[in-house]
C-alpha cells in the first residue's frame, strides 16, 4: 500500500472504516428523505414548471415574444445556451483529466461533478432548439438520407458543429457516469431490502459481483473513457466559441475565443461544483469526505482559470487597440463606457477581482467565502456571456440600427425555469443515487484516511530506535514464526507481497481457523454468493479451512490482514467489500 507523505493532509477525515464509508454514502439513499428534501424538492419543482410553461407558450406563439429586435438577434436564448454548456464542463475534466493524472481528491467530488455536467448539458440543449421556433423540427439540423428530402445542413456552419461537438460531449459524460455508479449500485443491491428497490438497483447493476474480472474491466473502460474526454473537454467549448470568432462582427472576430472560453467554462464549471458540494456535503452529513482540503484544491483551480480569463479580458483591449481598426476598437470602448457598462463593470468585478481573492490561504480555505465566491462567479461568468452577445450587436455599422435590449418575461421565466429543473435533478440523483464514488473513495482510505495516516507503518522496521512504535509493531509476527528461524528475518519489509513458506502458510492458516472456529467441507455454504468472491477464491478460502458463513462473519481487521496474506490476492478487499457483514446477513436470511 502506498503511504502518503506525513505533510499531506488526509483526504478522509475521522476514524473510518470500509464499513463506515459504507454506512455513511448508502444512508441518505436507505433513509427516509428529510423534510428539507422535499421542501427544496417543492420550490425547485415550481420554478420548472413555470419555465416549462413560459417554452410552451412561447413554442405556442413564436419567438416574437423575446425581447429581440432587428438587430440584436441573439440574446438571452445563447447566453443562456453558452453558460449553461461552460457550467457543464468541470464534470469531465474533473472524471477525465484528473483520473489520468491520478488526482485522489477528484474521488468524493466526481460523482456529483459527472451527475451536474449531465444536467447542466440538458439546460444547454433546450436554447438551440427553442431558438429553431419548431421544436418538432429539430431533427433537421442533422445530416438526413435523400427520402427525406434534398435539404442538407451547412457543413461550414459552427452552428452545425455545435450539434456534433454537444451530442458527443453529452453521450461520453453520460457513459462515463454511468459505468462509474455499477460497483455503487451493486453495493446497494446487495444492502437493499424491500424487493422493489432490490429489483432496481439489481437491473441498474448489470450483474456486477466484484469479482477480479469485474473490477479489470472497469479500470480499463474508466480509462479509455477518461483518453476519450479529455479532448472533448478542450474541443466542445473551442466550438461553441467559432459561433462568434468566425463571424465579421467586432467584438467576435478574434482568435482568442477558443483558449478565453475553455477556461471561462472551467472556471464557471468548478464554481458550480463548490455551490452544490457545500450545501449537500453538510445537508448528507459528508464533511468527513469533503472538507477544506478539497475545496482549497477547486479554489486554486478556480484561482488559475479566473486569472487566464482576465488576462484574455486585458487581451482583448490591447489589441482592440493595437490592430488601428476603428471598429473594433469602438466595440471594446463601447462596452466600458456606454449604455451597457453596468454589465461590463460587474463581468470584470465577478470575474477578474474576486478570483485574486484565493491568493489568500485563509479565505481560500473558508467554507462560507468559497460559497459567496462560488455565486459570485456564476453570476459574473453569465454577465461575460451577456455582454459579448449583446454590446457586440446593439451598435452595428449604421448608426440608424442602432438597438437596446430588454429582456422580455418570458425570457427570464424560460432562463429561470431550467435552472428549476436542474435542481429537480440534482435533488432526485442526491436523493436514489451515491453522491460519492463509494467504492473508488474506499480505495483511498489506507493512503489518506485520517487514521490511517497516523498510524504507524507496520512494515517499516528501518527506524533504528527500539521505542518507536514502529519496531514494536513487528513484535507479533516474530512470535508466530517458527522457533528455529532467526529473528532478523522474521519481519520481511513487505511481507504481503512476499510469498510464504508452506510452513509458515500452515501456521497462519491455524492461526486463522482458532479464531474464526472450525469448519467442514460437509456443512459448507456457497461463499460465492458474497460479493467479491469467485470460484477461485472460494476454493482458496475451502483450502486455508474457511466454509461458512458463521466463519466469515467473525472476520475483523486482524483476520482480514491474515487472510490477504495468505491468499495473496486483491489485498484490503474483503474488508472494503465488508464480507463479515454480508455474511451476517445471508446468516439472517438463512435463518427467517
Amino acid at each position: 500500500m502506498h503511504k502518503e507523505a506525513a505533510i499531506r493532509e488526509p483526504l478522509i477525515l475521522g476514524h473510518k472504516t470500509y464499513h463506515d464509508i459504507t454506512e455513511d454514502v448508502c444512508r441518505p439513499i436507505e433513509d427516509k428523505a428529510p423534510r428539507t428534501w422535499y421542501i427544496l424538492f417543492a420550490i425547485a419543482l415550481i420554478i420548472g414548471l413555470y419555465g416549462v410553461g413560459c417554452i410552451l407558450y412561447l413554442l405556442g406563439t413564436g419567438v416574437g415574444v423575446w425581447g429581440l429586435n432587428k438587430t440584436i438577434g441573439w440574446a438571452w436564448d445563447i447566453t443562456n445556451f453558452v453558460w449553461w454548456v461552460g457550467i457543464g464542463h468541470a464534470g469531465t475534466l474533473i472524471s477525465a483529466v484528473l483520473l489520468l493524472f491520478r488526482q485522489k481528491w477528484r474521488m468524493a467530488i466526481n460523482r456529483s461533478a459527472e451527475a451536474m455536467t449531465i444536467f447542466a448539458v440538458f439546460m444547454a440543449g433546450l436554447f438551440p432548439l427553442i431558438h429553431m421556433g419548431r421544436l418538432w423540427l429539430g431533427y433537421w439540423v442533422l445530416p438526413l438520407p435523400n427520402q427525406f428530402g434534398s435539404l442538407w445542413v451547412n457543413f461550414n456552419s459552427p452552428l452545425l458543429w455545435d450539434v456534433f461537438a454537444i451530442s458527443t460531449y453529452l453521450s461520453v459524460s453520460l457513459v462515463f457516469w454511468y459505468i462509474g455508479l455499477i460497483p455503487d449500485f451493486a453495493t446497494i443491491r446487495d444492502r437493499a431490502k424491500k424487493p422493489i428497490p432490490k429489483k432496481m438497483y439489481s437491473m441498474l447493476s448489470f450483474g456486477w459481483s466484484g469479482r477480479a474480472k469485474h473490477w479489470n474491466r472497469f479500470e480499463l473502460v474508466s480509462l479509455v473513457l477518461a483518453g476519450l474526454a479529455t479532448p472533448l473537454v478542450f474541443s466542445v467549448h473551442s466550438i461553441v466559441s467559432f459561433d462568434f470568432a468566425t463571424s465579421v462582427i467586432p467584438g467576435w472576430h478574434t482568435t482568442i475565443f477558443p483558449p478565453y472560453f475553455v477556461a471561462g467554462a472551467v472556471f464557471s464549471g468548478f464554481a458550480m461544483v463548490q455551490t452544490l458540494l457545500l450545501v449537500m456535503r453538510k445537508a448528507m452529513g459528508l464533511e468527513a469526505y469533503i472538507h477544506t482540503k478539497h475545496v482549497e484544491y477547486m479554489n486554486i483551480v478556480i484561482m488559475v482559470t479566473g486569472s487566464i480569463v482576465g488576462t484574455a479580458y486585458i487581451t482583448e483591449l490591447f489589441i482592440s487597440w493595437y490592430s488601428g481598426v476603428e471598429y473594433e476598437g469602438y466595440a471594446f470602448f463601447n462596452r466600458a463606457t456606454g449604455p451597457y457598462w453596468w454589465a461590463y463593470a460587474s463581468m470584470m468585478t465577478c470575474n477578474v477581482i474576486s478570483p485574486q481573492l484565493m491568493w489568500f490561504k485563509k479565505l481560500r480555505r473558508s467554507l462560507l467565502f468559497t460559497f459567496i465566491i462560488s455565486i459570485v462567479v456564476n453570476i459574473g461568468m453569465w454577465f461575460e456571456r451577456y455582454v459579448i452577445i449583446v454590446t457586440s450587436l446593439h451598435r452595428d455599422y449604421l448608426p440608424s440600427s442602432w438597438s437596446m435590449h430588454f429582456p422580455s418575461h418570458i425570457d427570464i421565466g424560460v432562463y429561470v425555469g431550467t435552472i428549476g429543473l436542474f435542481f429537480v435533478f440534482f435533488l432526485l440523483f442526491a436523493r436514489f443515487f451515491p453522491v460519492l464514488a463509494l467504492n473508488e473513495v474506499k480505495t483511498i482510505l489506507k493512503s489518506s484516511g485520517e487514521s490511517y495516516k497516523n498510524a504507524p507503518d507496520p512494515h517499516h522496521d528501518d527506524d533504528p530506535t527500539p521505542e518507536t512504535p514502529k519496531v514494536e509493531a513487528v513484535a507479533p509476527v516474530v512470535e508466530e514464526a517458527p522457533a528455529e528461524a532467526p529473528t532478523k528475518v522474521e519481519a520481511p519489509k513487505v511481507d504481503k507481497k512476499v510469498k510464504l513458506s508452506a510452513e509458515e502458510a500452515k501456521a497462519k492458516a491455524g492461526a486463522l481457523i482458532s479464531k474464526l472456529g472450525e469448519g467442514s467441507a460437509e456443512t459448507k455454504d456457497d461463499l460465492k454468493v458474497i460479493s467479491g468472491v469467485g470460484p477461485v477464491l472460494e476454493g482458496k478460502l475451502n483450502d486455508i479451512g474457511i466454509f461458512t458463513y458463521a466463519q466469515v462473519s467473525k472476520m475483523t481487521k486482524e483476520e482480514y490482514d491474515l487472510l490477504d496474506e495468505l491468499t495473496g490476492s486483491f489485498p484490503g478487499r474483503a474488508e472494503r467489500d465488508d464480507w463479515a457483514g454480508q455474511a451476517k446477513e445471508l446468516m439472517n436470511k438463512s435463518n427467517s
